[in-house]
């Protein structure tokens, strides 16, 4: 099929397949079509309407255009530019004067192009081609009137601006002449101004000359009136004084504005004349407790001169502000005679100035109140005034104080107390006899938390050295009493007694009762540092109880026991006195380290005196069990007289401990006794030796019961009521049941062990290897004890030694 009616790419117009019938009518020329292509470039302006060919398929020809009301098929700009038609040879357009111009002119000229193909080709639109004719005239008519109404309104404005601009111009030539004609006439005033400033001069000259003239009786009586006054300050006379300067000064203003601010020779020395008297009124205000009481009148003439000296101005300058200068004399004035002395209190004397002080300050305050406030104005606030110098002072003192060599605990106590409760109490500021300007709680403190903090510090580090050497004299004056040839001391019970145990308490209770008086800090502070010390004290006590008992060893130690019994009286007493240091509050929590300790020095003081006891038994029980111990109690007789002896000083130490040390004891000698019989030194041959046995430990058990009952001891602390529970082991007669006897002697004592009942069927001597191994599983296999016995430790305790299963016949008894 031919493209007819197609733009090339090339730009050039293909012929379209109908030209002719609307060539032939001859009714639109090129020019009108590029008229309705401007036209038809506003459409999708004006109807948002956008019209695109639709190009039929290879072989046919055009034939339709769709309009379509979105701007979505909005033909691309390289479409566009495809179909842009190119002027005929015999057109003609003029070039455009910028590029969106010309851009413009291609869209129009492109839509009139499409505009007009789509007539072209559809012959139905050919009859209509008359109204869009006349209808495009019309329009054509429409713009050309309003171009031409729009130009005319242009040229209106125009020609408006060009008479403004023209009145304006005539207005500012009229201006230039004016100002000209102005300047010439300054200029003519300013040679005549020049002409007349000599004669200007004379007529100043002339007026001071008049002045002087006029004031010349006044200014030759200057000097004498200088002179005079200065006599009058040196005389303390500062009324009369005051009225001679402002005579003498009003005199310098008279003659120095007329002079044109010029100062006259004769005046120079006012100045020094009015810093003089200044000096004056402030050596009056800094003496002012001393003239309140001595002459009251020169102290109220220094003020009322301070006072209307403060607001006068003299020659613009600026106001001399002696109020001021006379409260600071006041302040200088008082710190002078209190705390001006650049020597500190020495050590150990800040108590006496302190004292000094706390007579000193109220009665300057009473003075103050009393005297001083009626010679000065009620702004002066004279009272509060003194309180508060006094107060800056005396904390500037102390912190010179506070900032030197470290104070000692005495002297911190005396701050510390002074400072809390002293300055602030009755006995000082708080006196009912002072008004209440005098209050000084609104002031800054006369310690700081941080001086406070220092002063408890310095105090419990120096009162814990001191304590402890006092600690360390006590234990050393103990110490030596233990190497005397003479016994302890006793108190009019017959107790040991010692007054080690109430020097230590006294030194500690008194450290922290004095404190309670000072704060709740230091308090503290000093019981956790009396502790402290208490348990070092009990750890170099229970020290020295070792090296006591070195020398016993070496036979330096005379009175070793009664000693030993002597120190535990001291630890219970300590014991007992404990609350002593802690009064207030509960003192379980913080005491129980040193009860801790106190245990451990009273057990280790029990277990000194129980080796002794020991030591003395070992050589008795060296033969039992024997044939002589199966047939007299000669040996256990012994054993209670030898015991009986070691104990009689035992009622010298006080209740409760005398029942700790008898228990102990009696506990000592059941061991010994236990030790000896589980050593395997004897085995019964039958029958009657077994019965002989049992009942010997009968009748030893009642006598230690008996020998420890008639010590003091109290029937629930034995421990003897073991033997009984052997005895009964060896009088069983059926070896068979000795598996029950077993189990209930575990449960009586759970500490026995295998070895321990292996040594006592030995000591039956007819038990069979299958009946000790039964007695012995039934150790194992029966019930627990029950832990409801409450009794201590005796089996773990008693050494046995190794089984020999090689002397047990298999079905004879161990020999």
């Amino acid at each position: 099929m031919s493209s007819e009616g197609v733009p090339s790419s090339a730009g050039e117009r293909r012929p379209f397949s109908r030209p002719r019938p609307f060539a032939e009518e001859g009714e639109l020329d090129t020019g009108q079509i590029w008229g309705l292509g401007k036209e038809l470039a506003l459409l999708p302006q004006r109807g948002q309407r956008n019209i695109h060919p639709a190009w039929s398929t290879p072989g046919s020809h055009l034939h339709s255009y769709h309009i379509s009301s979105s701007p979505r098929h909005t033909m691309d700009s390289a479409a566009k530019d495809k179909i842009q038609p190119t002027l005929l040879p015999g057109s003609s357009c003029p070039g455009p004067e910028w590029p969106e111009q010309e851009r413009a002119e291609q869209l129009a000229r492109g839509a009139a192009l499409k505009w007009a193909s789509g007539i072209f080709y559809r012959p139905e639109q050919l009859a209509r081609l008359g109204q869009y004719r006349s209808r495009e005239v019309q329009r054509n008519c429409f713009l050309e009137a309003r171009i031409k109404s729009v130009v005319q309104s242009y040229l209106e404005g125009v020609q408006t601006g060009v008479w403004q601009l023209a009145r304006a111009l005539e207005a500012v030539q009229g201006t230039r002449e004016a100002l000209s004609q102005a300047h010439h006439l300054l200029q003519g005033l300013s040679q005549t101004s020049q002409t007349l400033a000599p004669l200007r001069e004379r007529v100043v000259q002339h007026q001071q000359l008049q002045v002087l003239t006029q004031l010349l009786p006044r200014l030759q009586a200057v000097p004498a009136a200088v002179a005079h006054t200065q006599t009058l300050i040196d005389a303390q006379r500062f009324l009369e004084a005051y009225v001679s300067l402002r005579e003498l000064e009003q005199l310098q203003e008279e003659t120095w504005a007329p002079l044109g601010g010029l100062e006259l020779p004769i005046f120079q020395g006012l100045g020094l004349l009015a810093e003089a008297l200044g000096r004056a009124v402030e050596a009056a205000a800094g003496a002012a407790g001393r003239l309140a009481r001595e002459d009251p009148a020169l102290l109220v003439a220094a003020v009322r001169v301070a006072e209307v000296e403060t607001e006068r101005t003299v020659l613009g300058q600026a106001p001399r502000d002696w109020r001021q200068r006379c409260l600071r004399a006041l302040q200088e004035g008082l710190e002078r005679i209190h705390f001006s002395s650049p020597v500190l209190p020495e050590p150990g004397a800040i108590a006496g100035w302190l004292e000094a002080l706390q007579v000193a300050l109220p009665a300057e305050l009473a003075t103050a109140e009393a005297l001083v406030a009626p010679c000065c104005p009620p702004n002066y606030k004279v009272v509060q005034l003194w309180a508060r110098t006094l107060h800056s002072g005396l904390r500037r003192s102390v912190q010179q104080l506070l900032s030197g060599p470290e104070l000692g605990a005495a002297d911190a106590f005396a701050l510390l107390h002074w400072a809390l409760h002293v300055y602030m109490g009755k006995e000082m500021m708080g006196n009912l006899e002072l008004g209440p300007e005098a209050d000084v709680s609104q002031l800054e403190p006369l310690l700081t938390s941080e001086n406070i903090e220092q002063l408890e510090a310095a105090f419990v580090a120096q009162v814990q050295v001191s304590v402890a050497q006092w600690l360390q004299k006590a234990l050393d004056g103990e110490v030596a009493e233990w190497s005397k040839e003479q016994e302890p001391n006793t108190d009019p019970s017959g107790f040991y007694h010692s007054p080690m145990p109430a020097i230590v308490l006294q030194i500690l209770a008194e450290n922290i009762q004095v404190t309670s008086l000072i704060s709740d800090s230091l308090h503290r502070r000093v019981q956790d540092m009396a502790l402290s010390e208490l348990a070092a004290f009990l750890r170099s006590f229970s020290d020295a109880l070792i090296r006591f008992s070195r020398d016993h060893l070496r036979g330096e130690a005379p009175h070793y026991v009664p000693y030993l019994l002597a120190a535990f009286n001291h630890q219970s007493a300590l014991s007992s006195s404990l609350p002593v240091l802690l009064p207030d509050g509960d003192a379980s929590g913080v005491l129980a380290p040193i009860e801790s300790a106190l245990d451990d020095v009273q057990r280790r003081i029990c277990r000194l005196v129980l080796e002794e006891l020991q030591v003395e038994l070992q050589p008795l029980f060296a033969s039992l069990p024997s044939r002589q111990w199966l047939l007299s109690s000669e040996l256990l007789d012994g054993v209670c007289e030898q015991t009986s002896h070691f104990c009689q000083d035992f009622w010298r130490v006080r209740k409760p401990a005398v029942q700790l040390l008898l228990a102990e004891a009696e506990r000592t000698v059941v061991l010994q006794y236990l030790r000896a019989l589980m050593q395997g030194r004897l085995v019964c041959r039958g029958v009657d030796e077994r019965t002989q046995a049992a009942e010997r430990l009968r009748h030893d058990a009642a006598q230690l019961k008996e020998l420890f009952l008639g010590l003091g001891l109290e029937e629930s602390a034995h421990c003897a009521p073991v033997l009984l529970a052997l005895r009964e082991l060896l009088n069983l007669h059926d070896p068979t049941l000795l598996g029950l006897e077993v189990a209930g002697l575990r449960q009586k004592f759970p500490d026995v062990s295998e070895d321990h009942v292996s040594a006592l069927l030995d000591l039956r001597g007819d038990v069979s290897r299958e009946h000790r191994q039964a007695a012995l599983s039934s150790l194992q296999a029966g019930p627990p004890p029950s832990p409801s016995t409450g009794r201590r430790a005796l089996f773990s305790l008693v050494p046995t030694p190794t089984p020999s299963l090689s002397s047990c016949l298999p079905s004879g008894p161990c020999s």
